[in-house]
């Protein structure tokens, strides 16, 4: 059943669910981090509106900077106004930034610890009309490998806002993963977030399930979906959001092995290097238990709509709820 505690929105399973773009939460937490600090800025790679910065532009021009097509110098640009003690907020699609300027993100951002907020939109298939070329499936990894980064991946529009208004705040390199297309809003304004903390979103906290589903970024809907269904197959399962790929929350993911005996990643996203091997990495470390994992096995997207890719890569509900019945079943050989 839902965790009360974490006071998701009433109206999830609902038809009627409301649905808001995740990258629109970034926007207007930009703008709420700008009123709140002067010394935000923004910075954009003439994407400003595909990205939802121009909330950010419109209200603050004089601390906004269009760099234009030129991703390199988006990152390093950014990197000085760190040093004279900016915060600076740089936007692309995922595909481009972090894609095209990683080794300025490494080197001019990471290697100095600057205190840059790197926005990738239009992450993993939800770019779908763009195609393969367009498509960021390997950002989570490429990320999370360099050191001083902090890596979040918000559920919803809420999570996303909540999450960029933190990373203003944080005081080192944090990149946010963010959706082009609509999805359902889980949480509320009163559900807990924290960098670095996950959320039992389903199921209580000690209890035993049968299995445990850790999910991050859109498909964490689907993750829920999926525990409704197994439980009217008297199947009980835990879903466990995981907004901060990096660093991961090693507690809370033992807690799950331990009441669950078998889990279940779920991301938009290569499974190689992703978020399941960095769940696995916990894992494997200090409770083993048996694991699937759900995401892009070593495949490059192509154009579609995004549900219709999700399927066919085999991220739909039903290939979850394979996986869910698979991992138990090797748990109880």
């Amino acid at each position: 059943m839902i965790n009360i505690s974490q006071k998701l929105n009433p109206k999830l399973f609902d038809k009627d669910v409301e649905q808001v773009p995740i990258r629109k939460g970034f926007g207007e937490g930009l703008l709420k981090a700008g009123e709140e600090d002067a010394d935000v800025v923004g910075l954009s790679a003439d994407l400003t509106e595909s990205t939802q910065m121009h909330l950010f532009r419109d209200k603050f021009p004089e601390r906004f900077v269009e760099v234009g097509i030129a991703e390199q110098n988006l990152a390093s640009v950014a990197s000085g106004m760190s040093a004279m003690g900016k915060i600076p907020f740089i936007s692309s699609f995922a595909a481009f930034s972090p894609g095209r300027n990683w080794e300025q993100i490494r080197t001019t951002i990471c290697y100095n610890n600057r205190p840059v907020v790197v926005a990738g939109s239009h992450a993993g298939f939800s770019d779908g009309s763009d195609g393969g070329t367009h498509q960021a499936l390997e950002d989570m990894a490429t990320m999370r490998v360099i050191p001083n980064m902090t890596v979040i991946s918000p559920c919803d529009s809420i999570e996303a806002k909540k999450a960029t208004i933190a990373a203003a705040k944080y005081g080192k390199p944090v990149y946010i993963r963010l959706m082009r297309e609509k999805t359902p809003v889980i949480t509320t304004e009163e559900s807990p977030f924290e960098i670095g903390k996950a959320q039992l979103y389903y199921g209580e906290a000690g209890e035993k399930a049968d299995v445990g589903i850790v999910a991050t970024g859109s498909l964490v809907y689907r993750a829920l979906k999926v525990a409704e269904l197994l439980k009217k197959e008297n199947i009980s399962a835990k879903v466990l959001n995981i907004a901060t790929v990096k660093p991961i929350d090693i507690e809370s993911l033992v807690s799950l092995a331990k009441t669950c005996g078998a889990i279940v990643t779920v991301e938009e996203h290569q499974i190689a290097c992703g978020f399941g091997s960095a769940v696995a990495e916990v894992i494997v470390a200090n409770f083993p238990v048996p694991m699937e994992f759900i995401g892009v096995k070593d495949l490059f997207g192509q154009s579609g709509g995004w549900s219709e890719l999700q399927e066919h890569y085999e991220l739909g509900e039903n290939h979850i709820l394979f996986a869910a019945k698979e991992v138990i079943g090797r748990k109880n050989q």
